[in-house]
């Protein structure tokens, strides 16, 4: 059964004209607690329990008040859907009225994502200063590069002032070392006004092992299920159905109170849930209800490993409803055959047949055997069109989970990178760049953290080299996560992009996204019209969309390209590629984009 939202801001509210009171009282879910006292400013107020489990306290909320709650005499503890944090994660709660944002974007509408350029970033290395504020100073480089959606790594409250923002405990809190909740308004204000989309990455298949009080309140987790956080969150067990509520609630609340045009949905394939209605399907149906009732388009992303055509498939088809997903066999494949690596989850790909098939198909192994998996993988696709499938040759995960963070800047040529950004974004599917790719940052995106408690900071730099050590990385290799220099060394450096070689590459992907933007042929979604044919031995690629033909030498030697019809050259990443009469001429690691003509225009 539905519950009352559990803080003002999952429901619509009214602010006293004088006192800026919200007539929502303070309400909080705590089904197993004999008793629940909310102590406001240092002042204790006793709550009423009622049959579902929710203690409601004869007190209305104030925006700016700090509040926690003592459960059966421990704490005081954080509000569960604290809306913000400004001491960390185990400071009081602060209540925040959203509807006293003056927002300037009532007539927006986001782009559509299938003809959509995604940009990742951090918000505390993507500038100088780490803040909701100092990003919005660096949006007309991604205005100018072609970037259509922002897609912008966790900024829920987590364990000290750095991370990555996977562990996040106070869900409904921005990150307070990033700004208060009304900069990060102004950000996504700021992008719409520019044009920009904005989309957020939320993690729901576990909390941060730092600052979790939310079990104290609840069965927030299961004992039915391990993984590697812990104890599962439980989405169908005892209670669930106030848990998956909070969930919901917290993605509506993005989307709703903080105008975000989208969500990423982190590794959904952790999401354990075997109920008739998988929590996926609950969380797209409201999110499309809320769309409705906003009148603005929404859409929702998922990062799954399972290769599971039911995670984008239409809730009407069986599916859950998912707007889209990362595709990671994409990335592997191009990855590989780029790189040359296969160890770990590498040695599944590395042949140009392995990318030719990424790029017919969306999913290399779709129930195929894995070598890595020693077992047969995911389901073959029939009738999903390319947009459904986010695809990237760098993105915090492949970056920054090596061992040292090495970015493909700092593992091949930029002859190779060049042809790593024409395969990417020539292909069917919704490009996704990580920051600073486009200029060949020359910074590593490294793994960090800032916790508090000293014990769980060794713990968390051990456990990070003995996971490396599995791969066959040395352990010496792997930067302390917790020192301050992993952090700094991770941060972007915007000084490079005039630097000649930066400067180049960058002139390189603005020129790509700009041809994807002027041949339709190149935006069409349909991937099994696309046309691939390769030679291992030579190392040869030819891609062929529609009026463009996309050839790759990735060989150590000249090749030719034979083209039956009339031809021009678009684009090339070597100035010695050219067209001739029935051929493309490409140096040895270079790639051409070649239009082709039909007789009146030849």
């Amino acid at each position: 059964m539905s519950s009352p939202a559990a803080t003002f801001a999952t429901r619509a509210h009214v602010t006293h004209p004088e006192r800026g009171r919200v007539r929502q009282p303070y309400r909080v879910w705590a089904p197993a607690a004999a008793d629940i006292v909310l102590v406001l400013e240092g002042d204790r107020h006793a709550m009423r329990r009622d049959n579902d489990g929710w203690w409601t306290a004869n007190r209305e909320m104030r925006d700016g008040e700090r509040y926690a709650y003592l459960v059966d005499g421990e704490g005081p503890f954080p509000d569960p859907r604290s809306m913000c944090q400004p001491s960390g994660v185990h400071g009081w709660s602060e209540c925040v009225d959203h509807s006293r944002f003056r927002w300037t974007d009532a007539r927006w509408q986001a782009p559509p994502l299938a003809g959509g350029i995604v940009y990742e970033l951090h918000i505390g290395t993507f500038s100088e200063a780490g803040t909701f504020e100092a990003a919005l100073a660096r949006l007309p480089h991604l205005l100018d590069l072609g970037v259509t959606h922002l897609e912008l790594m966790p900024v829920c409250e987590f364990s000290g002032r750095r991370g990555w923002g996977y562990d996040g405990v106070d869900l409904f809190a921005p990150h307070h070392a990033y700004g208060r909740p009304d900069d990060l308004k102004r950000l996504v204000d700021g992008c719409h006004r520019l044009g920009l989309a904005v989309l957020l990455d939320v993690v729901y298949n576990h909390f941060g092992p730092a600052g979790n009080y939310v079990g104290k309140f609840g069965p927030y987790f299961t004992t039915r299920y391990r993984t590697p956080w812990g104890d599962a969150v439980n989405l169908d067990d005892c209670g669930s159905d106030e848990v998956r509520r909070f969930f919901c609630d917290n993605a509506l609340m993005w989307l709703r109170d903080y105008h975000f045009d989208g969500l990423r949905l982190d590794a959904v394939h952790a999401l354990i849930d075997t109920s008739a209605c998988h929590f996926l399907e609950q969380l797209s149906g409201e999110v499309d209800a809320l769309e409705a009732t906003l009148g603005r388009h929404l859409v929702v992303v998922a990062e799954s490993d399972l290769n599971d055509p039911r995670v984008i498939r239409a809730r009407e088809a069986a599916g859950y409803g998912i707007d889209a997903q990362w595709s990671d066999d994409f990335h592997h494949a191009l990855h590989a055959m780029i790189t040359g690596e296969r160890s770990g989850y590498y040695e599944d790909f590395g042949t140009l047949g392995h990318f030719a098939t990424a790029l017919r198909e969306a999913f290399v192994y779709a129930g195929a055997p894995s070598a890595h998996r020693r077992r047969f993988h995911g389901r073959r696709l029939h009738d999903l069109p390319g947009w459904r499938f986010v695809v990237a040759a760098q993105n915090h995960d492949q970056v920054g989970n090596r061992a040292a963070g090495e970015r493909l800047s700092q593992l091949v040529s930029i002859k190779r990178r060049k042809i790593a950004a024409a395969l990417l974004l020539t292909a069917p599917f919704v490009p996704m760049l990580f920051q600073g790719e486009e200029w060949g940052a020359s910074t590593p995106f490294q793994y960090f953290t800032a916790h508090e408690d000293p014990e769980l900071g060794r713990q968390v730099s051990e456990g990070r080299r003995r996971e490396f050590a599995a791969f066959g990385w040395e352990p010496s290799r792997v930067p302390d996560p917790q020192s301050p220099e992993t952090f700094d060394r991770s941060r972007l450096r915007w000084d490079e992009l005039t630097a000649p070689e930066h400067a180049e590459l960058l002139a390189w992907y603005r020129a790509l996204i700009a041809t994807r933007r002027q041949q339709p042929s190149l935006r069409n979604g349909r991937y099994r019209e696309v046309a691939v044919t390769f030679d291992e031995r030579r190392r040869h690629l030819s891609i062929r969309r529609g009026a463009v033909l996309v050839a790759c030498n990735l060989g150590d030697a000249a090749a030719t390209f034979e083209v039956v019809l009339h031809h021009r050259l678009l684009l090339a990443s070597d100035p010695g590629a050219r067209c001739v009469s029935g051929a493309i001429e490409l140096p040895p690691e270079s790639i051409a984009l070649v239009e082709l003509l039909d007789d009146d225009r030849a």
